[in-house]
């Protein structure tokens, strides 16, 4: 079996961020030849698929500004570094809907962009057993909604939703649930 592993030679910073640091590194491919590669630091983040007693996923709608539209999402938030992926999703679905769940079912990792992000989103999904008021962060502005699951597995095959991670949550989700596992 070929040895597919690009050796780093060097890194160089050119930014870094409060979110985000960009580096470039300098890399020996498979073949021996040099060549470069950026990427984009990222700590990293959760996201719950959230599912009530009639089985309608919870959402959030907010404005995302890299795409400069109102986004439907489940809910999600950046993990501090070091953070416990599960405890970052609890604390993200309370603050974002108000909602708790008993049991977490983890539903893998994500790697969004792997061609030049190194950032990994941890998902989830629960069976909502308590709700009360949400508490967004100061900076978050976003609407909750509730949708059938069938309809939002629809939703994400007719292109409705345009969230990978929230795609990807919404098909698992709906998967283990025909299997009486959620």
């Amino acid at each position: 079996m070929m040895d597919l592993t690009e050796k780093t030679v060097s890194q160089e910073y050119p930014y870094k961020g409060r979110i985000i640091n960009m580096r470039v590194d300098q890399i020996l491919l498979p073949n021996g030849q040099p060549a470069s590669r950026e990427v984009v630091e990222h700590p990293g983040g959760v996201c719950i698929a959230a599912l009530t007693d009639e089985d309608e996923v919870l959402f959030v709608r907010q404005f995302r500004y890299p795409y400069h539209e109102v986004v439907l999402e489940v809910p999600a938030g950046k993990r501090s570094p070091g953070e416990d992926p599960l405890e970052c999703g609890k604390r993200e679905l309370k603050e974002e809907t108000g909602a708790c769940a008993d049991q977490y079912l983890s539903l893998g990792t994500l790697y969004p962009s792997p061609g030049y992000c190194e950032e990994v989103i941890y998902l989830y999904a629960c069976r909502i057993t308590s709700s009360g008021e949400s508490c967004p962060d100061d900076d978050e502005f976003l609407e909750v909604e509730r949708i059938p699951l069938d309809k939002a597995v629809e939703m994400v095959l007719q292109n409705q939703i345009s969230d990978a991670k929230t795609q990807v949550c919404i098909l698992k989700l709906a998967l283990l649930h025909s299997r009486g596992k959620i």
